[in-house]
């Protein structure tokens, strides 16, 4: 049986914002392994200076992520879609063992197989340290709540 992830490309405008929201309910839970049945078996990342290729992989990179980024929640906006293709913008606060916040922003670029399954993945990110003050995102850890304001709401 082939897996199937809904919604399926071609993308318009709001099957495109549904994939995001999916994409960062699914990162906001912190399971790397349901995680990783989003992309497809021998998906290729770029992630920083990093290149994950296939599921086994992502899991490896998602624990250590999050065994690292402590207290992690995020948000993404879609930016552009076309055909098979996402382009993303994102932002993410996490603090480390030392007890330094930061919110790290970033692009992810997103080609999906005819399933739904994401095939590549490219993602360009920066870290800035911010104080406990300045955090923005407050929800209790898990999925954003659907009143919380976005990216840009946030002025982000």
């Amino acid at each position: 049986m082939t897996e199937s992830r809904p919604p399926l490309p071609p993308f318009t405008r709001a099957t495109a914002i549904q994939k995001v929201r999916a994409a960062e309910d699914g990162w906001n839970n912190r399971d790397p392994h349901k995680v990783s049945l989003a992309y497809t078996v021998d998906s290729q990342w770029r992630n920083r200076h990093e290149f994950p290729k296939g599921r086994a992989e992502i899991v490896e990179f998602l624990t250590r992520k999050w065994t690292k980024e402590k207290e992690y929640r995020l948000i993404k906006e879609l930016w552009a879609c076309e055909g098979n293709r996402i382009a993303v913008r994102f932002a993410y606060e996490w603090h480390d063992d030392a007890g330094q916040w930061f919110r790290s922003y970033g692009n992810e670029n997103w080609e999906f197989d005819e399933n739904g399954l994401m095939q590549k993945r490219y993602a360009s990110i920066n870290d800035l340290p911010i104080t406990e003050s300045e955090r923005k995102f407050h929800w209790p850890q898990g999925r954003r709540p659907d009143d919380h304001p976005s990216l840009s709401d946030l002025g982000l």
